[in-house]
């Protein structure tokens, strides 16, 4: 499994929302690594596409996308099962499911924006959570990790739906993180799950529309995708229940 070499030889990694820019990078990454990397995407062109890249750059890399909706909370245990069944084990989810909705003020917010956010960016955390956790805490090296945004710390009054999505996303995982600490007893945690925070994303595709734009702060996705790697180089403790920041703290 995987290409028999690099710092992530045998093991083996879902990635949820991996049709986007920043899956695929991250399909690349740990293909690169050596891992098995099993994507899920609900656009099964773009999930296809990324999939085929990974494959591509680095031949013999078992890459395989699965389109999962992830909104159901059985099809995401089911695809859980079958990932282990398959491949004898799952050592990693990582959370890259997006959406982004905003308004000009806070006045102006609109709740169809947070029933909208809430879906992506809270219950597919809720499902790919429930429905990998025993699995992670099975793995000598399972992660869950979650992207999330500097704004959930320190909302804008323009993002009161998107900050606080992310919010209850991110306290959600550190509940994940909690029984992780508590299933490793008095030896502490062996899986971990861990956040992951960016002020924003920005990828090739963007700078090119954009050639004048600074993005500042912003993470490029393939430091995003290499940060990503570097969490199976810490301990399960040193990263179980923090966040981990790619950008400044607000």
């Amino acid at each position: 499994m995987g290409n028999g070499n690099g710092p992530l030889s045998g093991a083996v990694i879902a990635v949820a929302g991996a049709g986007g820019p920043a899956g695929k990078a991250t399909l690349l990454r740990l293909a690169e690594a050596g891992a098995t990397v099993i994507g899920s995407d609900n656009d099964p062109e773009r999930l296809a596409e990324a999939v085929d890249a990974a494959r591509y750059a680095h031949g013999g890399a078992t890459v395989v996308g699965d389109t999962v909706d992830l909104l159901d909370l059985q099809a995401t245990r089911d695809w859980a099962t079958r990932i282990e069944k398959d491949f004898g084990r799952v050592d990693g989810l990582v959370h890259l499911v997006g959406g982004w909705r905003g308004s000009e003020t806070f006045t102006r917010t609109s709740l169809d924006d947070w029933d909208f956010l809430e879906l992506l960016l809270v219950r597919t955390v809720q499902h790919t959570s429930l429905a990998f956790h025993e699995a992670l805490q099975r793995s000598d090296r399972g992660r869950y990790l979650l992207i999330s945004a500097a704004g959930a710390s320190k909302p804008t009054a323009g993002n009161a739906a998107y900050s606080a999505a992310k919010a209850a996303a991110e306290a959600w995982t550190l509940a994940m993180a909690d029984y992780f600490r508590k299933a490793g007893g008095a030896d502490g945690p062996t899986s971990a799950a861990a956040i992951l925070v960016v002020k924003a994303l920005v990828h090739d595709a963007m700078r090119a529309e954009r050639p004048n734009a600074k993005f500042a702060g912003f993470t490029d996705v393939k430091d995003l995708a290499e940060a990503i790697v570097a969490v199976w180089d810490k301990s399960a403790a040193e990263v179980n229940g923090n966040r981990l920041w790619l950008t400044e703290k607000p």
